[in-house]
């Protein structure tokens, strides 16, 4: 059997391993990648705009040639066409923008609740971008037919207002428009109070012989801003739900894994599809007993890549002198837990809700998610929720640690004796390692049972963090104090003082980006309030633990909680109250024990030596 010399290295080895990993993997390679796509960024800069895909569904002219700067210009002309854009206005309580009568296009929408930081003269944020500007994203719906008489309409028709004015939740549109050649189009648009819009298209059929059209939509993003699709915990890009019989699978795919796989389709009965952000959802989502043919789409342009989801209805036969509707919706806007949920419910929608991305743990983040939301809702503050998600957590676990703190207790007292065992048997690391759990038998101990609550705890602190992270119920949700957004890194900075010097730390010659509270290369060297008292609170817990047996090994994890305070300061403002308030009550609970068993602790020594002393 091994001795605790290789044990314990082994186990530091592991752990070491594994959180050195965890942040390559989840900090430094994700800026390492945010490095690269700005860079990219200003190159595209001065490129030409986009060319539409040929061969697609509802393809249009190729983009301008020019990248539109100014949201005005873009929104008055039309850049596939080079026609004069007449616009609709989109109001609700929560979307306001523009639909744009060339193609029917929904491409000009700001979700009003939300702003893009948490300046008060922040704008909203923006979701859907105009033809020809940077990255131009948008939902369009049209028709297909071959050698149909007149055409159908598609991205380049210019429709009719011929009913309403502003697009509100009361008040829908209807647009039509007549190919001349005995079809006419009729598509009634309207929107919910939240993030819904339906489409309702119907053809009439004035001519002398049957016509057969199939439905079609398209959600597409011209380019991905440097922003998007580079942190690997979270998934940014094609997303939907396919199958049928009331049986469907979510489908993923990442900007990275979309580039490699460049055409998916899929065949489904209902479900969705579309495109996410971190926060932001935009979907096609069908009528939930029809059969459609969808497509993950990426085609090549001048400048940048074209990403399509697209969704393609069955042949449907218009008659002479009759006429057909087909009804298809759009979800643009925030991904809500509650929300989503509701529309799952009332349309039909099958995994709606794992448009937030709850990760492979999802077991454990959406249960974690909806204990902090009542826990939101019953003390009206998300980081007081979390700290009473710790509680909770704690109050689960408080048996087993109870019986690892005690094992702890006891060998901080077995001290003497373990000490006297390695003196006396220096020679033999086997006989040394039979006496020691000899010794451990007969005292009841385990002496691995300290590292038993911290492994169960691993499990938990990926889940909250992917809680923070991709839930929009978190997005800048205050604490109290400087802390006004917890699923963002402290704002606060050791190099000036915590802000009593009125001086930016990020502005220093050579090492700004390493002192910087939002330090985007490398290790940050940007340290606020949180991490360092996450830092103190992992000392102290050490400093109640026994020491470790060897010298070596003492220096090396007396040395990690420094370590560990410098990795995790750029992590989320809620993942360090959690981490460190966990801390608090784990001190709490080994101090309550070690009095139990007398043993000593480094927090009544510093009672004795400081406070008592000065009290006499």
């Amino acid at each position: 059997m091994k001795d605790d010399n290789g044990r314990n290295t082994i186990l530091f080895v592991v752990i070491t391993v594994i959180f050195l990993v965890a942040y390559q993997f989840l900090v430094l390679g994700p800026q390492a990648e945010q490095r690269k796509a700005a860079l990219q960024a200003r190159a595209e800069s001065t490129a030409t705009g986009p060319a539409r895909p040929a061969g697609e569904v509802g393809s249009a002219a190729p983009a301008a040639a020019t990248v539109i700067e100014d949201r005005a210009q873009a929104l008055a002309t039309d850049a596939a066409t080079g026609q004069t854009s007449a616009r609709v206005r989109i109001r609700t309580p929560a979307l306001q923008g523009t639909l744009s009568l060339v193609g029917g296009r929904i491409d000009d929408l700001f979700l009003t609740q939300y702003r893009e930081t948490l300046d008060a003269d922040s704008p909203p944020v923006e979701l859907f971008r105009p033809q020809g500007m940077r990255h131009a994203y948008q939902a369009l719906f049209g028709w297909s037919g071959p050698n149909v008489a007149g055409g159908v309409p598609g991205p380049s028709t210019v429709w009719r207002l011929t009913r309403g004015g502003d697009l509100t939740p009361t008040t829908p549109i209807t647009l039509t428009w007549d190919n001349g050649a005995g079809l006419r189009f009729t598509r009634v648009v309207s929107v919910d109070d939240r993030f819904v819009f339906t489409v309702e298209d119907t053809v009439a059929n004035f001519g002398a012989t049957p016509i057969t059209l199939r439905p079609w939509g398209r959600v597409e993003r011209l380019g991905v801003p440097a922003t998007l699709g580079k942190n690997q915990i979270i998934h940014e890009g094609a997303i939907g739900a396919f199958g049928e019989d009331g049986r469907h699978t979510s489908r993923q795919l990442k900007y990275g894994d979309w580039r490699k796989k460049p055409v998916e389709e899929k065949e489904s009965v209902g479900g969705w599809l579309g495109i996410t952000d971190q926060y932001w959802l935009a979907a096609l989502i069908p009528e939930q007993d029809q059969r459609i043919e969808t497509a993950f789409r990426v085609r090549e342009g001048q400048a940048y890549n074209t990403y399509s989801a697209t969704m393609l209805g069955v042949d449907r036969t218009v008659a002479p002198g009759r006429q057909i509707t087909h009804t298809q919706r759009l979800f643009a806007g925030a991904k809500r837990n509650e929300i989503l949920a509701d529309y799952e419910k009332s349309l039909g929608v099958p995994r709606l809700i794992y448009a937030i991305d709850w990760g492979f743990l999802f077991f454990l983040t959406r249960p974690l998610f909806l204990t902090l939301d009542f826990l939101y809702g019953l003390l009206g503050n998300v980081g007081m929720a979390i700290l009473g998600l710790t509680v909770l957590v704690k109050l689960l676990l408080f048996p087993l640690a109870n019986k690892a703190y005690e094992s702890l207790s006891k060998m901080r007292n077995l001290q003497p004796k373990m000490e006297e065992i390695k003196k006396k048997h220096s020679a033999d690391a086997q006989k040394q390692q039979q006496e020691l759990m000899a010794l451990y038998q007969r005292e009841k101990i385990n002496p691995l049972a300290g590292c038993i609550p911290i492994v169960i705890q691993i499990p938990v602190f990926y889940a909250l963090y992917k809680v923070l992270t991709v839930t929009i119920e978190m997005r800048h949700a205050p604490f109290f104090g400087w802390i006004q957004d917890l699923s963002a890194r402290d704002p606060s900075n050791i190099w000036n003082l915590f802000g009593l010097i009125p001086w930016d730390p990020s502005t220093a010659p050579l090492i700004g980006g390493l002192l910087g509270s939002d330090a985007t290369g490398g290790i940050t060297l940007g340290l606020g309030v949180l991490a360092i008292f996450y830092g103190f609170t992992m000392w102290l817990q050490q400093a109640m633990n026994p020491p470790m047996p060897d010298p070596v090994q003492r220096q090396i994890f007396a040395f990690l909680p420094i370590v560990f305070t410098f990795i995790m300061a750029p992590f989320a403002a809620g993942l360090l109250i959690y981490w460190a308030w966990n801390n608090v009550l784990s001190i709490l609970q080994q101090y309550v024990i070690m009095h139990r068993f007398k043993a000593e602790n480094p927090i009544d020594q510093f009672i004795d030596r400081y406070i008592r002393k000065t009290a006499a």
